[in-house]
């Protein structure tokens, strides 16, 4: 026999029907309106989504640093950059003296010339600047082709010769070179027959 307090399965529970139904009359016993509207859940709701917030609040702010961090190396590795490629015609007008001083390589001009050159060589290097190697085949990333030229011996888009020096800083294009390339050679007109 069960006891009258026995919450088992098979213990019933009186109901009371006193007029039309609750979801009718659109009244809602108080236990269903704690169940609905439990403070303690809503709490832990809102915990949970100010927890969310404030994680990804902090996602987006060590995002930020790191992008901040790496902006500041960007400018201070590239700080010189535009000083640098100002630099570059006064380079290529010093190497056109050296090619006329280079007559005589026994003159005090060329000798002095020759000074200065290994000193802005080695300025150059400190600031991360290296000079686009130009031989073999032509790179349009590394090279600005000038012009083009037949040539029966060697393959098509060889580099001839360079017309102008290019650089790049550490990484980055400063100036491409400019380059002479070579083509296939024409066919000869009017073949034989």
């Amino acid at each position: 026999m069960q006891a009258a307090n026995d919450p088992s399965p098979t213990a019933e529970v009186p109901l009371e029907i006193t007029g039309p139904s609750q979801a009718e009359s659109g009244q809602v016993e108080p236990a269903q309106a704690e169940v609905a509207a439990d403070p303690w859940e809503e709490l832990e709701a809102d915990v949970a989504k100010w927890k969310e917030i404030s994680l990804r609040t902090a996602a987006e702010m060590d995002n930020l640093r790191k992008r901040m961090a790496r902006e500041r190396e960007d400018a201070i590795r590239y700080a010189n950059q535009r000083l640098l490629e100002e630099l570059l015609p006064v380079i290529d007008h010093f190497e056109m003296g050296m090619q006329a001083a280079a007559q005589d390589t026994s003159s005090m001009i060329y000798i002095g010339m020759d000074m200065v050159r290994r000193q802005l060589n080695d300025f150059l290097a400190s600031q991360g600047v290296v000079e686009i190697p130009c031989e073999g085949k032509f790179d349009p990333n590394l090279h600005d082709a000038l012009a083009e030229e037949a040539c029966a011996a060697g393959e098509e888009g060889r580099i001839l010769r360079v017309t102008r020096c290019g650089y790049k800083l550490r990484d980055r294009l400063l100036r491409p070179a400019g380059v002479v390339v070579s083509k296939a050679p024409a066919p000869a007109e009017g073949g034989e027959d």
